[in-house]
């Protein structure tokens, strides 16, 4: 193809310009969907604008001066490899390219149509889901190639998922027979209550690691058995073939005519069919749950890296490359952070948080109500590694909510600001109990309530309770996981929107008590499906110990160590404890929320269509 000018920057995250006017700009880790703007030479410096923000790149550059400050690059040598990974979540696709040092080279992102036909409902296009991934394949590969890369030089595919979304289709066709059930979709809560009921309910548990919920892929299949005429005939006529979106995407990657029909141990301990400790179907479970094993084909289970289980792309700019690695999404992002050994915890702050704390090679069923399952399993000899998961409901929600229903701020990345414009919280404590309250609590009847305000409360102290919110309800979980595993936490790393704020993280780390590591490079969960691959095939990443010390060395790595008296941060959370206990009780089954609701103030009315 020729040389060309080529530079790449750093700004919060990645932005790649191209001096050609092509560029893919993502910021703070989040890519853009279909991200090509104009970028503009200007005397030593090349500006790219995303989203009306100008982002400057600014060293890490390849290549050599031309005099005129672009930058010139010639073909790639053919020795360096890169692995692909798919990240395929509940709002977009993504495919990202990565190099033997974990950065991104190459990515697009395409987001798609959530479907909500009924109250509680949420469900995708099954094909859309696939379009959009083999689309974001085929615009990251342009890129690629454009700078000067070789799609040979790809050694393998890694691909992590939303978990617990359920795809049924047509064994015999290959085609969807009904849109996914997402993993939020609570039409299912019936079902569960009557199965809860049911003799042998409380075993279940121990045998998959997962409570009874709306969640898990196993009762939304029991409701499109019930209820949906297409999925009900198939399974009577032996044509039903079930799988999480991992299973869907590598069928059809493949070819629908190769009929390979596999998922790996991650997504497989979520569907509350397979046995946590045998890592394999669990026929106790399926008949539980009245699923007969001879009329539905279920995906085989294999190990999350694996040079041949997962098969090749068949089709587009990687046909024949393998896929080889597979990792549910928060097993993925663990992976991301390299989080390998007992005692190590990562946390996702997004709308709410999602905690995996590595528990090692043994599974631990929760005296706290914390879900049991599968962190990862790399196979080739090497022994499973199994994590406590817990959740946190309102995290950058409860930002939004500041911004949205109080009218605080004007833009979300703000709220830091407005939050150290006040030196603490002034005695405020906001339980941000929208829909009651997770693990370890697991209080239904609580409501959100602030707590302590005075004539002297500012949005400030509001907006620093709403943020110490979320760092509390982190340690209660930490704490609860820590005595479950009888692991003492080492440290815990951080990724997602919220972990952008130095306030929040240095609250986290003051809180706990506990060293707050957040990466350089925060596409982790991208990052541990390509880790994943990498393993599974020769001339990559060769040991787990190489992989955490090419994490350390990343500039722009972040440690926040706790400043906090041990004493005052007691204080502060026996505070927060107190408010959670007082929270209790709010909703009634009288239905008196609604009476007099016009004479509520706006932002507490129900929305009206």
């Amino acid at each position: 193809m020729g040389d060309h000018l080529e530079t790449n920057g750093l700004t919060n995250g990645h932005v790649n310009g191209y001096t050609n006017g092509r560029t893919n700009g993502y910021a703070n880790g989040q890519q853009r969907a279909h991200s090509y703007t104009n970028g503009v030479t200007n005397g030593n410096t090349i500006t790219t604008t995303i989203n009306t923000r100008t982002a400057t790149t600014n060293g890490n550059t390849n290549g050599t001066t031309n005099g005129n400050g672009g930058l010139w690059t010639s073909r790639r040598a053919p020795s360096e490899w890169f692995i692909g990974s798919i990240d395929q979540g509940t709002t977009s696709s993504r495919f990202l390219i990565f190099n033997r040092h974990m950065d991104p080279v190459a990515s697009h992102q395409i987001e798609f149509e959530n479907l909500y036909p009924e109250s509680g409902w949420h469900e995708h296009d099954a094909l859309e889901l696939l379009s959009s991934v083999e689309s974001c394949i085929e615009r990251a590969i342009e890129q690629f190639t454009f700078k000067g890369y070789s799609k040979s030089q790809i050694k393998a595919v890694g691909i992590t998922n939303q978990r617990e979304t359920i795809v049924c289709w047509d064994k015999n066709t290959g085609e969807p027979l009904c849109n996914a059930v997402v993993w939020p979709d609570t039409r299912t809560k019936d079902i569960v209550r009557d199965l809860k009921n049911y003799p042998g309910a409380h075993q279940i548990p121990e045998l998959c690691g997962l409570p009874l919920s709306t969640y898990p892929t196993s009762v939304k299949l029991v409701w499109l058995l019930k209820n949906n005429l297409n999925v009900r005939n198939a399974y009577e006529e032996g044509r039903l073939a079930v799988g999480t979106v991992d299973s869907w995407l590598i069928y059809r990657l493949n070819g629908k005519e190769k009929n390979v029909h596999v998922t790996d141990t991650t997504n497989a301990s979520r569907t509350m069919f397979m046995n946590l400790h045998t890592r394999q179907y669990d026929s106790r479970l399926l008949s539980f749950f009245g699923i007969d094993r001879n009329k539905v084909a279920l995906p085989r289970i294999v190990p999350s890296s694996d040079p041949e289980a997962f098969g090749s792309i068949g089709r587009g700019a990687l046909a024949g490359v393998k896929i080889a690695g597979c990792l549910g999404d928060q097993s993925s992002a663990l992976v991301g952070q390299c989080g390998f050994k007992a005692g190590q915890a990562k946390n996702t702050y997004g709308t709410g948080c999602f905690l995996l704390y590595n528990v090692g090679h043994r599974p631990v069923l929760s005296k706290y109500g914390l879900l049991a399952t599968v962190a990862f399993d790399f196979g080739k000899g090497r022994e499973p590694v199994y994590a406590l998961e817990g959740s946190i409901a309102v995290a950058g929600s409860g930002v939004k909510f500041l911004m949205n229903n109080l009218g605080f701020i004007r833009d979300s990345n703000r709220v830091g600001e407005l939050a150290e414009s006040v030196k603490d919280n002034g005695g405020v404590v906001f339980v941000t109990a929208f829909s009651g309250l997770f693990a370890p609590y697991w209080i239904d009847d609580a409501k959100g309530t602030l707590f302590g305000i005075t004539q002297h409360t500012q949005r400030g102290h509001i907006a620093r309770a709403t943020l110490e919110a979320t760092c509390f309800q982190t340690r209660a979980i930490l704490e609860a996981m820590e005595k479950d595993s009888n692991h003492k936490l080492a440290s815990l790393a951080v990724d997602g929107g919220m972990s952008n704020s130095d306030l929040t993280m240095q609250t986290q780390a003051d809180v706990t008590g506990i060293r707050v590591e957040r990466p350089a490079m925060r596409e982790t969960t991208a990052l541990g499906a390509a880790i994943a691959a990498g393993l599974a095939v020769e001339g990559c990443w060769t040991s787990l110990e190489e992989l955490t010390e090419l994490t350390r060395k990343k500039p722009g790595r972040r440690v926040f160590e706790p400043r906090v008296d041990r004493k005052k941060a007691q204080r502060m959370y026996q505070h927060w404890e107190r408010a959670v206990e007082m929270s209790r009780g709010w909703v009634r089954d009288d239905h008196s929320d609604d009476e007099n609701e016009s004479s509520r103030p706006d932002i507490f009315r129900k929305p009206t269509l």
